[in-house]
């Protein structure tokens, strides 16, 4: 198949635009009346000489064009690789902060637990602070929850009653508490 033509397809778009072209452009400027008209091979040999010219226009600009999109192009690829090496050192960070946060929401739980057993450690000992003391008093035969809701003031207004004495200053309580009747049956047995 001889260059340049193809088989059963339209010439391409640039090249029929450039024939379109030189033809519009020689209805608008005919040659005047009084010279001869030009032989067949020296217009042939004109028109394809301006054509040619006109073509290898259209090829220069095309490739100036495409040298312009060439660098353009260069440019995004730099820049598309620039934030690639940033997306990738955000992720380092970003799992190191997650291993970080993990560690700490780790210790959080263990440390929760801690004051939990801290608060009950406490509370235990100062149970049995309060019990090894040699001025506990305990009273026997009161019935259950007649104290109501604040066991202190009742003893403060009970005892005097029933031991028929002024206290000149008022009793003064620090704690007060009912024991359970296992309690009760270990200190009776002692």
């Amino acid at each position: 198949m001889p260059r340049g033509k193809t088989a059963g397809k339209a010439p391409c778009k640039p090249a029929r635009q450039l024939l379109f072209s030189e033809a519009l452009r020689q209805q608008k400027h005919p040659a005047p009346a009084d010279s001869p008209p030009p032989s067949h091979d020296t217009m042939s040999d004109n028109t394809q000489g301006a054509s040619m010219d006109r073509i290898l226009q259209e090829i220069s600009a095309v490739g100036r064009k495409l040298e312009g999109m060439d660098t353009a192009m260069s440019a995004l690829t730099a820049e598309t690789r620039s934030m690639r090496l940033e997306i990738a050192g955000f992720q380092s960070q970003i799992s190191g902060l997650d291993h970080r946060v993990a560690a700490v929401e780790s210790q959080v739980v263990l440390q929760t637990d801690r004051d939990q057993e801290l608060l009950y450690l406490r509370s235990k000992l100062t149970d049995l602070e309060d019990r090894s003391r040699r001025n506990n008093i305990r009273f026997l035969g009161f019935p259950e929850g007649i104290e109501g809701t604040d066991i202190l003031s009742y003893l403060r207004d009970t005892l005097p009653k029933l031991a028929d004495i002024t206290f000149d200053p008022p009793l003064e309580f620090q704690r007060a508490h009912r024991l359970s009747c296992y309690l009760m049956e270990f200190c009776f047995d002692q």
